[in-house]
Protein backbone atom coordinates (compact mmCIF):
# COMPACT_ATOMS: atom_id res chain seq x y z
CA UNK A 1 0.00 0.00 0.00
CA UNK A 2 1.36 3.28 -0.61
CA UNK A 3 2.25 5.66 2.17
CA UNK A 4 -0.43 8.48 2.67
CA UNK A 5 -0.12 12.05 1.69
CA UNK A 6 -0.13 13.24 5.13
CA UNK A 7 3.38 11.10 6.20
CA UNK A 8 4.99 11.77 3.12
CA UNK A 9 8.74 13.69 3.60
CA UNK A 10 10.45 14.75 0.59
CA UNK A 11 14.09 16.05 1.93
CA UNK A 12 14.56 18.44 -0.70
CA UNK A 13 11.04 18.68 -2.95
CA UNK A 14 12.57 21.51 -5.29
CA UNK A 15 15.93 19.51 -6.48
CA UNK A 16 16.53 16.53 -8.33
CA UNK A 17 20.51 16.22 -8.39
CA UNK A 18 21.90 14.91 -11.43
CA UNK A 19 24.21 11.62 -11.32
CA UNK A 20 27.05 12.57 -12.65
CA UNK A 21 28.73 15.39 -14.68
CA UNK A 22 31.58 14.74 -16.77
CA UNK A 23 33.65 17.06 -19.38
CA UNK A 24 36.23 15.75 -21.85
CA UNK A 25 38.30 18.51 -23.92
CA UNK A 26 39.72 18.08 -27.47
CA UNK A 27 43.98 18.73 -27.37
CA UNK A 28 44.01 22.56 -28.27
CA UNK A 29 41.04 23.35 -25.43
CA UNK A 30 39.14 24.89 -28.14
CA UNK A 31 36.23 21.94 -27.73
CA UNK A 32 34.52 20.60 -24.94
CA UNK A 33 32.05 17.49 -24.65
CA UNK A 34 29.76 17.73 -21.06
CA UNK A 35 28.14 14.81 -20.97
CA UNK A 36 25.31 14.69 -18.18
CA UNK A 37 23.95 12.23 -16.34
CA UNK A 38 20.51 12.67 -15.70
CA UNK A 39 18.35 11.17 -12.99
CA UNK A 40 14.80 12.36 -14.18
CA UNK A 41 14.96 12.38 -18.13
CA UNK A 42 11.81 14.80 -18.33
CA UNK A 43 13.54 17.30 -16.98
CA UNK A 44 16.92 16.97 -19.30
CA UNK A 45 15.29 16.48 -22.64
CA UNK A 46 13.63 19.64 -21.95
CA UNK A 47 17.03 21.25 -20.95
CA UNK A 48 18.35 19.13 -24.31
CA UNK A 49 15.58 21.28 -26.26
CA UNK A 50 16.72 24.85 -24.36
CA UNK A 51 20.51 24.23 -24.42
CA UNK A 52 21.25 23.87 -27.79
CA UNK A 53 19.76 27.31 -28.90
CA UNK A 54 22.83 28.21 -26.81
CA UNK A 55 25.18 29.89 -29.07
CA UNK A 56 28.38 27.96 -27.80
CA UNK A 57 26.42 24.66 -28.58
CA UNK A 58 27.57 22.86 -31.33
CA UNK A 59 25.15 19.61 -31.42
CA UNK A 60 23.55 18.06 -28.47
CA UNK A 61 21.48 14.70 -28.26
CA UNK A 62 20.78 12.15 -25.76
CA UNK A 63 22.39 8.60 -25.43
CA UNK A 64 20.25 6.68 -23.04
CA UNK A 65 20.13 8.56 -19.53
CA UNK A 66 23.42 10.87 -20.57
CA UNK A 67 22.86 14.24 -22.19
CA UNK A 68 25.69 14.95 -24.46
CA UNK A 69 26.72 18.50 -25.33
CA UNK A 70 29.38 19.22 -27.60
CA UNK A 71 30.26 23.28 -26.94
CA UNK A 72 33.59 25.75 -28.06
CA UNK A 73 35.12 27.35 -25.35
CA UNK A 74 34.38 31.14 -24.95
CA UNK A 75 32.24 32.75 -23.18
CA UNK A 76 28.60 34.73 -24.70
CA UNK A 77 25.75 35.92 -22.24
CA UNK A 78 22.42 34.55 -23.29
CA UNK A 79 19.45 36.04 -24.27
CA UNK A 80 16.84 34.24 -22.44
CA UNK A 81 13.29 34.00 -23.47
CA UNK A 82 10.37 32.56 -21.20
CA UNK A 83 9.18 29.49 -22.84
CA UNK A 84 11.41 29.41 -26.08
CA UNK A 85 14.84 29.64 -25.09
CA UNK A 86 14.51 29.53 -21.00
CA UNK A 87 17.78 28.26 -20.39
CA UNK A 88 21.47 27.26 -21.44
CA UNK A 89 25.57 27.38 -21.38
CA UNK A 90 26.97 30.38 -20.80
CA UNK A 91 30.04 29.46 -20.61
CA UNK A 92 32.64 26.84 -20.95
CA UNK A 93 36.47 27.77 -19.55
CA UNK A 94 39.00 25.37 -19.68
CA UNK A 95 41.84 26.23 -16.95
CA UNK A 96 44.31 23.97 -16.03
CA UNK A 97 43.08 20.47 -15.49
CA UNK A 98 39.30 21.90 -14.39
CA UNK A 99 36.69 23.17 -16.92
CA UNK A 100 34.65 25.47 -15.39
CA UNK A 101 30.81 25.59 -16.82
CA UNK A 102 28.46 28.35 -16.25
CA UNK A 103 24.65 27.15 -16.71
CA UNK A 104 21.62 30.14 -16.89
CA UNK A 105 17.43 29.92 -16.80
CA UNK A 106 14.13 31.20 -15.93
CA UNK A 107 12.20 29.60 -13.28
CA UNK A 108 12.45 25.96 -13.56
CA UNK A 109 15.28 26.42 -15.57
CA UNK A 110 17.17 28.26 -13.20
CA UNK A 111 17.08 25.57 -10.41
CA UNK A 112 18.27 23.22 -13.11
CA UNK A 113 20.87 25.40 -13.72
CA UNK A 114 21.99 25.97 -10.45
CA UNK A 115 21.31 23.27 -7.73
CA UNK A 116 20.03 20.28 -9.47
CA UNK A 117 23.76 20.43 -11.43
CA UNK A 118 25.73 21.67 -8.66
CA UNK A 119 25.72 18.79 -6.47
CA UNK A 120 26.35 15.86 -9.17
CA UNK A 121 29.37 13.63 -8.77
CA UNK A 122 31.77 14.37 -10.73
CA UNK A 123 31.52 18.23 -9.89
CA UNK A 124 34.34 19.65 -7.07
CA UNK A 125 32.86 23.10 -6.73
CA UNK A 126 30.24 25.51 -7.61
CA UNK A 127 29.13 28.89 -7.52
CA UNK A 128 25.44 29.12 -6.94
CA UNK A 129 22.71 32.11 -7.21
CA UNK A 130 19.19 31.89 -6.06
CA UNK A 131 16.49 30.12 -7.86
CA UNK A 132 13.16 29.11 -8.26
CA UNK A 133 9.75 30.73 -8.62
CA UNK A 134 10.03 33.63 -11.59
CA UNK A 135 13.95 34.57 -10.79
CA UNK A 136 16.44 34.33 -12.97
CA UNK A 137 19.70 32.13 -12.04
CA UNK A 138 23.08 30.95 -13.19
CA UNK A 139 25.19 28.41 -11.68
CA UNK A 140 29.01 27.75 -12.42
CA UNK A 141 30.47 23.66 -11.49
CA UNK A 142 33.85 23.58 -11.93
CA UNK A 143 34.60 19.86 -13.08
CA UNK A 144 37.77 18.23 -13.68
CA UNK A 145 39.24 18.36 -17.51
CA UNK A 146 39.36 14.24 -18.80
CA UNK A 147 40.66 12.81 -21.87
CA UNK A 148 38.29 10.72 -24.16
CA UNK A 149 40.03 6.76 -24.07
CA UNK A 150 38.48 4.43 -26.43
CA UNK A 151 38.60 1.02 -25.72
CA UNK A 152 37.74 -1.85 -28.37
CA UNK A 153 36.78 -5.48 -27.63
CA UNK A 154 36.25 -8.58 -30.25
CA UNK A 155 36.26 -11.99 -30.44
CA UNK A 156 35.89 -13.26 -26.39
CA UNK A 157 33.54 -15.77 -27.22
CA UNK A 158 33.27 -18.75 -28.83
CA UNK A 159 30.58 -21.20 -30.56
CA UNK A 160 29.70 -22.85 -27.57
CA UNK A 161 29.35 -20.33 -24.83
CA UNK A 162 29.75 -16.32 -24.41
CA UNK A 163 29.05 -12.73 -26.10
CA UNK A 164 31.55 -10.11 -26.14
CA UNK A 165 29.35 -7.62 -25.61
CA UNK A 166 27.99 -8.75 -21.92
CA UNK A 167 32.28 -9.64 -20.85
CA UNK A 168 32.99 -5.83 -22.00
CA UNK A 169 30.42 -4.12 -20.56
CA UNK A 170 30.07 -6.30 -16.95
CA UNK A 171 34.44 -5.78 -16.93
CA UNK A 172 33.77 -2.14 -17.33
CA UNK A 173 31.28 -1.61 -14.87
CA UNK A 174 34.23 -3.10 -12.59
CA UNK A 175 37.14 -1.03 -13.31
CA UNK A 176 34.75 2.12 -13.65
CA UNK A 177 36.01 5.10 -10.73
CA UNK A 178 35.33 8.34 -10.05
CA UNK A 179 38.89 9.29 -12.16
CA UNK A 180 37.75 6.93 -14.78
CA UNK A 181 34.23 6.91 -15.33
CA UNK A 182 32.56 4.57 -17.83
CA UNK A 183 30.73 7.07 -20.44
CA UNK A 184 29.34 4.28 -22.63
CA UNK A 185 29.39 0.92 -24.78
CA UNK A 186 28.45 0.43 -27.96
CA UNK A 187 27.65 -2.37 -30.41
CA UNK A 188 29.44 -2.33 -33.74
CA UNK A 189 27.98 -4.50 -36.79
CA UNK A 190 31.25 -6.20 -38.51
CA UNK A 191 31.16 -7.81 -42.24
CA UNK A 192 29.94 -11.31 -41.46
CA UNK A 193 33.13 -13.19 -41.91
CA UNK A 194 33.02 -17.08 -42.57
CA UNK A 195 35.14 -18.04 -39.28
CA UNK A 196 33.17 -15.42 -37.47
CA UNK A 197 31.06 -16.82 -34.00
CA UNK A 198 27.50 -15.80 -34.89
CA UNK A 199 26.52 -12.13 -35.46
CA UNK A 200 30.24 -10.95 -35.91
CA UNK A 201 29.64 -7.64 -33.94
CA UNK A 202 32.40 -5.70 -32.01
CA UNK A 203 32.25 -3.19 -28.85
CA UNK A 204 33.90 0.00 -28.07
CA UNK A 205 34.02 1.41 -24.44
CA UNK A 206 34.20 5.05 -23.72
CA UNK A 207 35.78 6.53 -20.69
CA UNK A 208 36.62 9.93 -19.08
CA UNK A 209 39.82 9.88 -17.23
CA UNK A 210 41.76 12.31 -15.35
CA UNK A 211 45.76 13.13 -15.96
CA UNK A 212 47.52 9.35 -16.16
CA UNK A 213 44.56 7.21 -15.53
CA UNK A 214 44.79 5.36 -18.85
CA UNK A 215 47.74 3.08 -18.28
CA UNK A 216 46.08 1.55 -15.31
CA UNK A 217 42.60 0.92 -17.00
CA UNK A 218 43.89 -0.73 -19.88
CA UNK A 219 45.94 -2.68 -17.80
CA UNK A 220 42.54 -4.11 -15.60
CA UNK A 221 40.41 -4.54 -18.57
CA UNK A 222 43.26 -6.30 -20.49
CA UNK A 223 43.29 -8.71 -17.31
CA UNK A 224 39.84 -9.39 -17.01
CA UNK A 225 39.58 -9.99 -20.79
CA UNK A 226 42.61 -12.30 -20.29
CA UNK A 227 40.95 -14.14 -17.51
CA UNK A 228 37.10 -14.29 -18.37
CA UNK A 229 37.61 -14.60 -22.77
CA UNK A 230 37.35 -18.18 -24.24
CA UNK A 231 38.74 -17.50 -27.24
CA UNK A 232 42.27 -17.44 -28.36
CA UNK A 233 41.71 -14.64 -31.10
CA UNK A 234 40.88 -12.15 -28.35
CA UNK A 235 41.50 -8.92 -30.17
CA UNK A 236 41.57 -5.35 -27.86
CA UNK A 237 43.25 -1.73 -28.86
CA UNK A 238 43.06 1.66 -27.25
CA UNK A 239 43.12 4.89 -27.98
CA UNK A 240 42.97 8.37 -26.48
CA UNK A 241 42.02 11.02 -28.51
CA UNK A 242 38.51 13.77 -28.60
CA UNK A 243 37.07 11.73 -31.62
CA UNK A 244 38.39 8.64 -33.76
CA UNK A 245 37.32 9.96 -37.25
CA UNK A 246 40.47 9.52 -38.86
CA UNK A 247 39.72 5.45 -38.44
CA UNK A 248 36.06 5.62 -39.99
CA UNK A 249 37.73 5.21 -43.60
CA UNK A 250 39.15 1.63 -42.49
CA UNK A 251 35.92 0.57 -40.06
CA UNK A 252 33.66 1.21 -43.34
CA UNK A 253 36.09 -1.30 -45.10
CA UNK A 254 35.84 -3.15 -42.23
CA UNK A 255 32.17 -3.39 -42.27
CA UNK A 256 31.76 -3.78 -45.55
CA UNK A 257 34.39 -6.74 -46.93
CA UNK A 258 37.06 -8.78 -45.42
CA UNK A 259 40.24 -7.46 -44.47
CA UNK A 260 43.51 -8.84 -43.40
CA UNK A 261 45.06 -8.54 -39.91
CA UNK A 262 48.11 -7.36 -41.67
CA UNK A 263 45.94 -3.54 -42.54
CA UNK A 264 44.86 -3.65 -39.40
CA UNK A 265 47.95 -3.67 -37.93
CA UNK A 266 49.31 -1.26 -40.01
CA UNK A 267 46.19 1.34 -39.78
CA UNK A 268 46.60 0.70 -35.91
CA UNK A 269 50.50 1.77 -35.95
CA UNK A 270 49.28 4.79 -38.64
CA UNK A 271 46.97 6.32 -36.10
CA UNK A 272 48.66 5.98 -32.92
CA UNK A 273 46.50 3.24 -31.87
CA UNK A 274 47.40 0.70 -28.69
CA UNK A 275 47.14 -2.61 -29.65
CA UNK A 276 46.69 -4.47 -25.95
CA UNK A 277 45.75 -8.09 -26.84
CA UNK A 278 46.42 -9.17 -30.69
CA UNK A 279 44.82 -12.03 -31.75
CA UNK A 280 42.26 -11.61 -34.63
CA UNK A 281 39.66 -10.19 -32.98
CA UNK A 282 41.89 -6.77 -33.10
CA UNK A 283 40.84 -6.43 -36.41
CA UNK A 284 36.94 -5.41 -36.04
CA UNK A 285 37.89 -3.89 -32.07
CA UNK A 286 39.45 -1.52 -34.29
CA UNK A 287 36.92 -0.66 -36.83
CA UNK A 288 34.51 -0.47 -33.61
CA UNK A 289 36.43 2.89 -32.03
CA UNK A 290 35.04 5.79 -34.19
CA UNK A 291 31.75 4.30 -33.25
CA UNK A 292 31.45 5.04 -29.88
CA UNK A 293 28.13 6.37 -28.47
CA UNK A 294 26.54 6.11 -31.85
CA UNK A 295 24.25 2.88 -31.06
CA UNK A 296 21.62 3.48 -33.70
CA UNK A 297 24.02 4.03 -36.11
CA UNK A 298 26.78 1.55 -35.15
CA UNK A 299 24.20 -1.63 -35.42
CA UNK A 300 23.46 -1.46 -38.55
CA UNK A 301 25.18 -2.92 -41.55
Amino acid sequence: MPKPVETMQLSDPYNITYKGIYAVADRKNEHVEIMERSSCYGGSAWALYHYSKSPLVIKCRAVGDMMRYLVRTGSIPLDLKSSVAAAGIESVIVNGDEIEITYSGLGGGGVGATTCRAYASGVLRCRLSESGGGKKASGTIVVPKRERVLVGIDNTDSKEVGATWTLAHNIASVVDAPERKYISHTLVQLYPVPDKTQNCVATVLEFACTECQKKGLLEDIREGLEKYSVSNETGMVAMSDFNAEELMEYSRLCRSKMITKELAIKTAKENNVEICIGGKGMIGALAALPWFSRNEEAVMI
